[in-house]
């Protein structure tokens, strides 16, 4: 018989198929694995986002800028300088309510000043009203609160930057100075479930992979915001399976150590949102900076929403290049806010309605003035190591006047093109602007293209400076008050000295000619080498020396030579020596930094400490040299100076040529401003030009331009007296040839003669016999 199948027992199971078997060990194995392997992994990462993390520290770039315009009522300004202040410091044209913006309606502006801090603390963001009259400001009121005031300020421009080991910008925030409406925004648009989820939202890729696909272009993205924060700080951007996954694991790891806020703070202060040449953009309140040249606290809706949609591609939505795609963007973060209830149906309306409302320049400069902040550079170094500011978010703040720096640049460029030879040389120039009231450094140019860095012709080229020096001897000869003064006959006739080499010098008059007796006031004002050697002789050359190195810091040797410039000096040095005229007898040391914060504001460093007063009798021998050179505008060298129609403003002034017209030179000072000029070749070739022809026609282009007060010398420790044309005396004013003199007080010549007669005869005498009778008695 067959055999029978065997019977199933009661009670008992199926068996098992063998695939579920081996699906079910493989699980086991793979569990065990993700156990074995991944706990230790997870361990180690989660040591290492902490430790990263917790170490987190930002590179905040130093920043520098330039100094706060201060505004008072009866200052000299007109509307052409006040729009160059503006538009360096980034204000745009726009109603002048918001901070940053301006709105002219004839000579009255309306200005919403920044708020910044200086030297003495915060200084709040104001909203003015400026009235220009006559070329000066006739009133300065704060609109809010409906009163005039006696000053105001408007915050500084920003001129350079000092970056670390790489160029981001940054300016790091905590989470409450953020906007709520920027918060609560940022999460409607790029993580609508950041408060619920913990590091990836599965819901969130699908709602975005929806909304995507339904509108045909990306509206949403899929990355929470701790992803991004991740992607951004730790991980790189290549495309790989094995970033995504590092990255879901640092950021569920970053969401199980640190509360949501800590991450917002992180990611508001790291999310990239744009590039300027180099230059990064990070950070929010660094974009709302960059984009809108406005703190990150006086951001309308529109302006949130723009930044926001920019997160998702800032080059794509570039407000500058491509302001169209940014407005569509901006326009569907606006609807996506209304549609969440963030804002109001008739604020995205009125929003949507908007221009971008972006500034025209970016509110960063990496190095506006290479010129100026070679000299800034140097300054600091005294106190600060050579990296000790480079991303160290410090603030610099110096004495760079905008308008006086561009209106430089502009007399530089545009009078060399004037002046140069199709045939000559190609001419260079060095330039420095300083205020007379406490040496502050306003301005240099070391270029004709100002904005080319290297060589920095006003700081570093040492040049012959010629006549440039003489108003030094005359200052030594005059503080001799029992001696000398600007009355003084002078002989200008051939100079004959034996130098300390046995070697003859006989310096000549640029016109080849003496010019017998002058006095000390026409020996300066007309420049005569001769009379000034003379003078400079009874001086002593060793006295000179030793004035430049009191005055600026200079070694000069004391040869007789000194005495008619035969010194290299630069533009820069020229304008410390001048300063002490240009001050009424201070020494003053020329500074280009008024101090240094900290990242809280806080005051590290004060360079603005006032320099000692004048001793009076420095004071009183300025005073003397100051009237005689504008005298030599008036009537010497420098007389075209009045026909460039610059008379007005008094100002004192000397010109200085080198041998073979190599080297032309100018300085010259205003009741304001000092401004010393250089103009030559960088190989030293003859240019043809004089102190009158090249230097000074960039003097003069500047100062035509620039709001200045005409110089007042006063008359402390001086008075007038008229002195006698052919004998030194005193005199009445109505004598013929008498000349009126500024004299030390005390000091006047001891001896007088008269062209008045008391008897009624002399009424009857020929002129001849009368002016005989008088030089019979001035020889007796």
């Amino acid at each position: 018989m067959p055999r029978s199948a065997p019977q199933k027992k009661s009670g008992s199971q199926p068996a098992r198929p063998r695939w579920r078997t081996w699906l079910f060990r493989g699980l086991l194995l793979m569990l065990g694995l993700a156990v074995g392997v991944g706990v230790p992994v997870f361990y180690v990462l989660d040591k290492r986002v902490q430790a990263e993390f917790d170490a987190l520290v930002w590179q905040v770039p130093t920043r520098v800028y330039a100094r706060p315009m201060l505004l008072q009522p009866g200052m000299r300004l007109d509307a052409d300088t006040l729009l160059i202040e503006l538009g360096v410091a980034g204000y745009r044209e726009d109603g002048g309510d918001l901070p940053g913006t301006w709105s002219r309606e004839g000579n009255t502006f309306r200005i919403g000043t920044r708020a910044f801090t200086d030297l003495d603390g915060p200084v709040p963001a104001m909203r003015l009203e400026l009235v220009l009259s006559g070329g000066k400001l006739a009133s300065v009121s704060d609109r809010k609160a409906g009163k005039r005031l006696e000053s105001a300020r408007i915050d500084p421009a920003r001129i350079a930057t000092l970056y670390g080991d790489v160029s981001e910008e940054r300016r790091l925030v905590q989470l409450e100075d953020v906007p709520s409406l920027l918060v609560t925004g940022l999460q409607a648009v790029e993580d609508r479930n950041f408060k619920h989820h913990h590091g990836i939202d599965p819901w969130g890729i699908l709602r975005a992979a929806w909304v995507n696909a339904r509108e045909g272009e990306i509206e949403q993205g899929a990355s929470t915001l701790t992803q991004q924060l991740v992607r951004n700080l730790f991980l790189s951007r290549e495309v790989a399976w094995s970033r995504k996954a590092k990255e879901a694991a640092y950021s569920i790891i970053i969401e199980a150590r640190y509360d949501k806020q800590r991450i917002l703070e992180a990611y508001f202060n790291e999310v990239y949102l744009g590039q300027h040449g180099n230059q990064s953009i990070h950070g929010i309140a660094a974009a709302s900076e960059f984009w809108f040249g406005r703190d990150l606290s006086t951001l309308r809706t529109q302006d949130m929403a723009l930044l926001v949609g920019m997160i998702q591609g800032p080059s794509l939505y570039d407000p500058r290049r491509r302001p169209e795609a940014a407005k569509k963007r901006r326009d569907l973060v606006l609807a996506m806010w209304r549609d969440t209830g963030l804002i109001s149906a008739e604020e995205a309306k009125q929003a949507m309605a908007s221009g971008l409302g972006v500034s025209a320049r970016p509110g960063v400069a990496s190095n506006r003035y290479p010129a100026f902040m070679d000299l800034v550079r140097r300054q600091l170094a005294r106190d600060y190591p050579a990296d000790a500011l480079r991303g160290a978010g410090l603030v610099v703040l110096t004495t760079l006047s905008p308008s006086g720096q561009v209106l430089g640049e502009r007399a530089v460029s545009g009078t060399l093109d004037k002046v140069q030879r199709k045939d000559g040389p190609a001419l260079q120039a060095g330039l420095v602007l300083t205020d007379t009231d406490g040496g502050e450094v306003l301005a240099m140019v070391g270029n004709r293209d100002a904005d080319q860095p290297g060589f920095n012709r006003a700081l570093e080229a040492q040049r012959p400076v010629g006549s440039l020096l003489k108003p030094m001897v005359y200052l030594l000869a005059l503080a001799q008050p029992d001696r000398w003064s600007l009355a003084t006959p002078v002989e200008d006739a051939p100079v004959d000295i034996v130098l300390p080499n046995g070697k003859r010098w006989s310096p000549e008059n640029s016109d080849g000619r003496s010019h017998g007796t002058v006095s000390l006031a026409d020996a300066l004002a007309l420049s005569y080498n001769q009379a000034t050697v003379r003078v400079g002789m009874e001086v002593g050359p060793a006295r000179l020396a030793e004035l430049l190195k009191v005055l600026a810091g200079l070694r000069a040797q004391p040869n007789p030579s000194l005495i008619l410039g035969s010194v290299d000096l630069s533009p820069f040095a020229m304008a410390q020596v001048y300063q002490f005229l240009a001050s009424g007898g201070q020494i003053q040391p020329l500074r280009a930094v008024r101090g240094v914060l900290d990242e809280k504001g806080k005051a590290l460093n004060r360079y603005d400490h006032a320099a000692p007063p004048a001793q009076e009798g420095d004071a009183i021998a300025a005073r003397l040299v100051t009237l005689a050179l504008q005298d030599t505008v008036q009537r010497g060298t420098a007389r075209q100076l009045l026909a460039d129609g610059l008379g007005h403003l008094r100002p004192a002034g000397k010109t200085g040529t080198s041998n073979d017209s190599r080297d032309s030179w100018y300085a010259g000072y205003t009741g304001d401003h000092l401004a010393v000029v250089w103009v030559g070749n960088d190989r030293n070739e003859p240019t043809g030009l004089y102190g009158s022809t090249g230097a000074m026609r960039v003097w003069s282009s500047l100062f035509a331009k620039l709001p200045s007060a005409p110089l007042d010398v006063g008359m402390q420790g001086l008075e007038w007296g008229w002195v006698d044309a052919e004998v030194y005396a005193t005199t009445e004013q109505d004598c013929e040839g008498a000349r009126r003199y500024a004299f030390v007080a005390g000091y006047l010549p001891p001896e007088h003669v008269s062209c008045r007669r008391n008897r009624w005869l002399d009424w009857f005498r020929f002129g001849d016999d009368d002016r005989r009778e008088r030089r019979e008695q001035r020889e007796d």
